[in-house]
C-alpha cells in the first residue's frame, strides 16, 4: 500500500475509532509504522489528530443532548474538569468523558487539548513500541 493510502487509512480510521462507533486504530498505526518507518512523525501526527478529532465528534453530540438528560461520566467530569479528558483515550470510558464535557459545556479548546495529548501519548507510546 502506498504512503499516502496508508497515512490517509490511518487518520480515516482514528477518527472513527474515536467516536462513539467500535473499531481500534492502534493495529493500523502498527501497520503503518511498519511498511513506512520514515513516516513515523506523520503516523504519529495523523492518528492523534483523528482520534482528537472524533473525540470532539463525541464532544458536540454531548453539545446538543437536551439538558434534561442524565449522562454517564458526568460525576468525573464535574469533579476533575477538562483534565479528565487526558482518559478520552480509555476504551469504554472515553466516550462517556468527552459526551459528558460536550454537555457540561466545558471550554472547547481546552477540552481539545487534553483530548489531544492523552490521545498522543497512548499513540506515541505504541509507536514506541513498534521502534
Amino acid at each position: 500500500m502506498s504512503e499516502g493510502a496508508s497515512l490517509w487509512g490511518l487518520f480515516w480510521s482514528s477518527f472513527l475509532a474515536a467516536t462513539l462507533l467500535p473499531g481500534g486504530s492502534e493495529a493500523v498505526l502498527f501497520a503503518v509504522l511498519k511498511l513506512h518507518p520514515e513516516r513515523y512523525w506523520d503516523a504519529l501526527g495523523l492518528a492523534t489528530l483523528g482520534n482528537t478529532l472524533g473525540g470532539m465528534s463525541s464532544y458536540l453530540i454531548g453539545r446538543i443532548l437536551p439538558q434534561k438528560r442524565d449522562l454517564r461520566g458526568l460525576a468525573a467530569v464535574r469533579t476533575y474538569g477538562t483534565p479528565v479528558l487526558l482518559l478520552a483515550w480509555v476504551p469504554f470510558i472515553g466516550d462517556p468523558l468527552c459526551v459528558a464535557a460536550g454537555w457540561l459545556r466545558l471550554n472547547p479548546w481546552l477540552s481539545a487539548l487534553y483530548i489531544a495529548l492523552g490521545k498522543f501519548t497512548r499513540y506515541w507510546a505504541i509507536a514506541a513500541a513498534v521502534a
